[in-house]
């Protein structure tokens, strides 16, 4: 029998407050190499302030924050990344008036020559870029045109390529399908599937249980900061995700007064 792989990262009971507000409390989850976790929850359920956690900008006080089984406190997101957590936030960190290429290699230009010869390699920069994307199955028509004038989708699918280049091991996508149609949304799925194959643990932060199912191996859903849920994929169905999301108990109970009222009216 083979043994199950160890999680690249791993959070167990993990809290954060700020001030006396408790914005998390004992929520666990596990990250495995070539896996999807879903965090699923509406606003106000803390996924935000996870991502926050799991990315160094904040740092927990309360549980175990692990990667590759040893307890850390990352004390930023360039802590995080020098140990392979890249996480690509909802707004995308892109400068709309450069080309592709130049926000592809944004804060890790590549340079050729030395002393006052030194300048961008620009046409290195360009053919790596047409490279990485063509390696997630990314075709973009033209690496020089403006990343502002590609859509929401392709931009997202951009992103993804960069944190693979770069070598992430763990990809946190904050609500990445949150702003998108439904062929857009799409694409990049298929994208987070191809990261996903690439060997990454890739974190999908998503109110959307019909795109959760369609990728993720394990579903994690939080509500008021807390956990209400913990699946793998082989124990939950779309029906019974898409319910609990929706507020289960709550929902039914819901529907019976509503009904109540009616029949009263």
């Amino acid at each position: 029998m083979t043994a199950a792989p160890e999680p690249v990262l791993a959070l167990d009971g993990v809290g954060k407050s700020y001030g006396t507000v408790r914005a998390l409390h004992g929520v666990s989850l596990t990250v495995t190499a070539g896996e999807v976790t879903c965090v699923l929850g509406d606003n106000g359920a803390g996924k935000s302030t996870l991502i926050k956690i799991i990315s160094g900008l904040h740092q927990h006080d309360g549980g175990t924050y692990r990667i590759d089984g040893e307890p850390v406190r990352l004390p930023s997101p360039r802590a995080a990344l020098d140990r392979g957590i890249a996480t690509v936030y909802q707004d995308l960190a892109v400068v709309p008036l450069m080309p592709v290429w130049r926000n592809f290699f944004l804060g890790s230009e590549l340079h050729t020559g030395r002393g006052p010869l030194r300048r961008l390699d620009a046409a290195r920069m360009r053919a790596t870029t047409r490279e990485a994307l063509a390696r997630m199955g990314i075709d973009l028509r033209d690496v020089d045109q403006p990343i502002g004038t590609l859509s929401g989708g392709e931009r997202q699918c951009v992103a993804i390529a960069r944190a693979v280049h770069f070598g992430a091991r763990v990809l946190v996508l904050d609500e990445p399908t949150a702003a998108l149609g439904v062929k857009q949304a799409g694409t990049v799925l298929r994208y987070v599937a191809a990261a996903r194959d690439e060997g990454l643990g890739v974190v999908l932060i998503t109110h959307n249980p019909h795109h959760a199912h369609l990728v993720g191996d394990r579903f994690v859903l939080l509500k008021r900061g807390a956990m209400a849920g913990s699946h793998a994929r082989a124990d939950i169905t779309l029906d019974e995700l898409t319910r609990q999301m929706a507020g289960g108990g709550e929902l039914d109970q819901l529907r019976h007064e509503l009904r109540g009222e009616a029949q009263s009216s």
